[in-house]
């Protein structure tokens, strides 16, 4: 009997322990039916979320010393995005992880497989190059509609969409740029593109670019061609005054390129999406048939939403050892996309009359902008972090800390191969809010304050809006990024602090030390490999090992810099910084603006 009493108390025991560690197993071969265990994982991290939340619900002893979600290696495909909410929240003693296992690869992807490919048919659109040697398949579906994409991945490489001159970055320089008529002219092209019904004009503009959907072309019959475009974009690009492109410039005029159409399809390695019928043509490279090959378009733009309210915040959230792939970028299919600075669509902008705004009567560009999209997002958070994480193939912004998120962090986590920005943080006084004018809202608690972004390897970011930064920071206070390497970027490196404006705002106390910054500034200029905006007391700029900016070679000024000090900055220290040379830019800096380098 003794014996049988010390054996129930250790299977208790030992029960009780189990459950004090609170895993719950998740598998892409798993079932949502399951109990979570490591023998019968369940198949989604929502399902995971769902039983974490009922532990801490219910006052489960699983949540006790915290819950850990173990996804196993492999790719979880979804169909919407993963939605971590307040009822989700941990405790600093109880947080809430989701990591994938240690020495295996759990992909998070919102990509969909493109099958079913064939030789294609010599449609006389193809260029006689290349026929023969592009494949076509049928668009995928994935929630009943088919997916319509600006990006392809052949084998977890990025493909180039079928582009007027060779390679992704090629340009050539327009002839003229007529806000009269809203048309910009350039070198009448050598291929025909009359029938070309989806093709865009990438427009290079000092520190930003435009994406313009093709509306009309006339051949004007002296080797110049006229174009003209859709709407809402055309107004935009016409009526606001910066940036534009620039018409015989110091370096020359603004380049541009023309992009998505069949019959600019001639070159290995590049694709296009016909549009209504939505068949996926592509030109394999290095003998790689598409049938053999795993080809995947990205179908959702942001793959993990964390939303906490003003009254219910998200907290004590972690992210550990996971790859976060193919988030869509595709709104400019839709409606092209003109940019004020860093990758902010413009919603709203015209020259002023002077006087400007009450604040700044020189102030001629008034603009109102919307945040990019991005495949992970929190805002109304606190304790949220990403350690050991990989964000690629990504069309827009990676990872983006939007509103009020407060004592959280990113670190060592890798990305590459992102559209746009890497890490982006803070508001950028979006929407309604005019952007020149100073932001300090009415609660302080809605500002992000108090985060990390530390170890981080950044590389080939910018790859489609090349006017964004590896790291871009807004109205945020007592931020520190720190110890990252930044490399392969299109304009800035690490970009802090917003509005063009000498005022006080919320911004202050924000460190940017010991990074590697290199290789930046690669197409647009009026960029620095650390460039900042505005007032920020207390700030620092220190122990950097900054290159020299790339020679791009469209831009048509010669302002790139190792540190940047655009409009207003102000409040910060700068010493101890590693440059070949002090390369430093200003644009009417304030007076506690300290530079000890030499």
């Amino acid at each position: 009997m003794k014996k049988r009493i010390f054996t129930l108390l250790l299977t208790s025991t030992l029960s009780s322990a189990c459950a004090l560690a609170g895993d719950i197993y998740v598998s892409p071969d798993g079932d949502d039916r399951a109990d979570g265990t490591a023998a019968a994982p369940l198949k989604t991290v929502d399902a995971a979320l769902k039983q974490a939340r009922e532990w801490r619900r219910l006052g489960a002893s699983e949540a006790d010393g915290g819950i850990n979600i173990i996804m196993k290696g492999g790719v979880y495909r979804l169909d919407k995005p993963v939605f971590v909410r307040p009822e989700d929240s941990g405790t600093p003693s109880s947080p809430t992880t989701i990591r994938g296992t240690e020495g295996e690869t759990a992909v998070i992807s919102g990509g969909v497989s493109v099958t079913g490919w064939r030789l294609a048919a010599d449609d006389p659109r193809l260029p006689a190059s290349a026929r023969g040697k592009v494949w076509v398949a049928e668009a995928p579906m994935s929630n009943g509609r088919i997916v319509y994409a600006r990006q392809l991945y052949a084998d977890g490489r990025k493909a180039v969409r079928a582009a007027q001159f060779d390679g992704p970055y090629s340009m050539e320089r327009m002839k003229a740029f007529s806000p009269e008529d809203e048309s910009i002219t350039i070198p009448t092209p050598a291929v025909d593109l009359s029938r070309a019904g989806q093709l865009e004009m990438i427009v290079h503009q000092r520190w930003a670019i435009a994406i313009l959907r093709v509306r009309a072309m006339k051949d004007m019959g002296d080797g110049t061609t006229k174009v003209w475009f859709h709407q809402p974009e055309s107004r935009l690009e016409f009526a606001h005054p910066w940036p534009q492109p620039v018409i015989d410039g110091e370096r020359g005029s603004s380049s541009f390129a023309l992009v998505n159409a069949l019959e600019l399809l001639d070159q290995p390695g590049e694709w296009y999406q016909d549009y209504p019928s939505g068949r996926i043509y592509y030109y394999p490279g290095d003998g790689r048939r598409p049938d053999q090959t795993e080809v995947t378009v990205p179908a959702l733009e942001t793959l993990v939403e964390i939303g906490g309210t003003r009254e219910r915040r998200v907290s004590n959230i972690r992210f550990e050892n996971l790859s976060f792939e193919h988030a869509a970028w595709t709104r400019p299919l839709r409606e092209g996309h003109v940019t004020l600075q860093g990758g902010f669509r413009l919603i709203d902008a015209y020259k002023l009359a002077e006087p400007g705004l009450f604040h700044k009567a020189e102030l001629e560009n008034q603009a109102w902008i919307a945040r990019p999209e991005a495949a992970v997002t929190a805002q109304f958070a606190t304790g949220v972090a990403f350690t050991g994480c990989r964000f690629s193939h990504v069309g827009a912004t990676a990872l983006d800390f939007r509103y009020a998120v407060s004592s959280s962090e990113i670190t060592a986590c890798t990305f590459t191969d992102v559209g746009g920005t890497a890490v982006m943080a803070g508001s950028f006084g979006e929407g309604g809010f005019e952007t020149h004018i100073p932001y300090s809202p009415a609660i302080p608690d809605d500002i992000c304050r108090n985060l990390t972004i530390s170890r981080c390897t950044i590389s080939d970011a910018t790859n489609e809006d090349w006017g964004c930064a590896a790291v871009s920071a807004g109205y945020v206070s007592d931020i520190v990024i720190e110890h990252n390497e930044v490399a392969g970027v299109n304009y800035s490196g690490i970009c802090v602090g917003w509005g063009w404006t000498a005022k006080e705002s919320c911004m202050r106390n924000n460190r940017i030390v010991n990074n590697d910054v290199r290789d930046y500034a690669r197409i647009l200029y009026d960029a620095g490999g650390i460039y900042t905006l505005s007032n920020q007391p207390g700030s620092v700029i220190s122990g950097n090992k900054i290159s020299l900016p790339a020679d791009s070679p469209y831009a048509t000024n010669s302002r790139a810099f190792c540190v940047y000090f655009d409009e207003a900055t102000d409040g910060f220290t700068v010493e101890g910084n590693d440059m070949p040379k002090p390369l430093f830019g200003y644009n009417k800096p304030g007076p506690a603006l300290i530079v000890k380098d030499k």
